[in-house]
């Protein structure tokens, strides 16, 4: 198996295991469970932000021009506003989100959702490893928050929770299926990844910037506030240092 090809499939199972955090949510009271999985959410921020800015754009820097790598940071971040409307994607960072009958359209989102992840992760390691791992430890820093409130909107759905773990888990492995696939268009991928690097900077960016720091700004209070925003920057320092833990 092509080296590649093999970390991008290992990558993306680990990031399709994630989906079982959510059994986690059942030994949590509610109020501890809001204050866990509000910390985790400003690092997965912060982890987006620097992947992005730390590793994403500076790799395309290497290979295109500013006029060119900004254009698609913000292509990708226009995209994934598009793709978020149209798909509903439900990105739920609370232990109880609200009950719907779109529960299995929820599913279908997170699989598209899991795919593109796929496809980027296998871009980013067909590129160069270090970019690979970054680019998988991004993804999995937003996947456990979002895994959270995904199993919550399950459960208040209708589904039990071993039907809940098995659908997540399934939704999850598309991601493999993406990776396999990106792998096997990885000549036109190579040829593209100067605007690969750049549209995947601009979704995390958006991800991050629309989605996650608005559910940090809701707690007024400063001294409950700071907790969130201390993980936030540690989410930034860990993508720093994984830039020079990776030369």
């Amino acid at each position: 198996m092509n080296e590649a090809l093999f970390w991008a499939v290992i990558a993306t199972f680990v990031v399709s295991l994630v989906s079982f955090i959510g059994v986690v949510t059942l030994a949590f009271k509610e109020k501890l469970l809001n204050r866990i999985v509000i910390l985790l959410v400003g690092f997965s921020a912060g982890a987006l932000i620097g992947g992005a800015f730390l590793h994403l754009i500076p790799e395309a820097f290497e290979k295109g021009t500013s006029e060119v790598i900004f254009l698609y940071v913000i292509l990708g971040f226009v995209a994934f506003y598009i793709l978020e409307k149209i798909l509903h994607w439900r990105h739920c960072h609370k232990s109880k989100c609200e009950v719907h009958t779109f529960t299995y359209l929820n599913l279908i989102g997170d699989s598209v959702h899991n795919f593109l992840d796929g496809l980027v992760i296998a871009a980013s390691f067909v590129v160069d490893f270090k970019i690979g791992v970054v680019t998988t430890l991004a993804v999995v820093a937003h996947e456990i928050p979002q895994e959270f409130g995904d199993f919550g909107v399950l459960i208040y759905g209708g589904f039990g929770k071993s039907k809940a773990l098995f659908y997540n888990f399934l939704t999850g492995l598309t991601a493999v299926i993406g990776a396999v696939v990106g792998f096997f268009l990885s000549s036109i991928i190579e040829e593209s990844i100067v605007y690969l690097l750049p549209l995947t900077a601009g979704g995390f960016i958006y991800i991050a910037a629309s989605d996650l720091m608005p559910e940090l700004r809701k707690e007024a209070d400063i001294k409950k506030s700071l907790p969130p925003f201390l993980l936030f920057l540690a989410g930034i320092v860990f993508m720093w240092f994984a830039k020079f833990l990776l030369e």
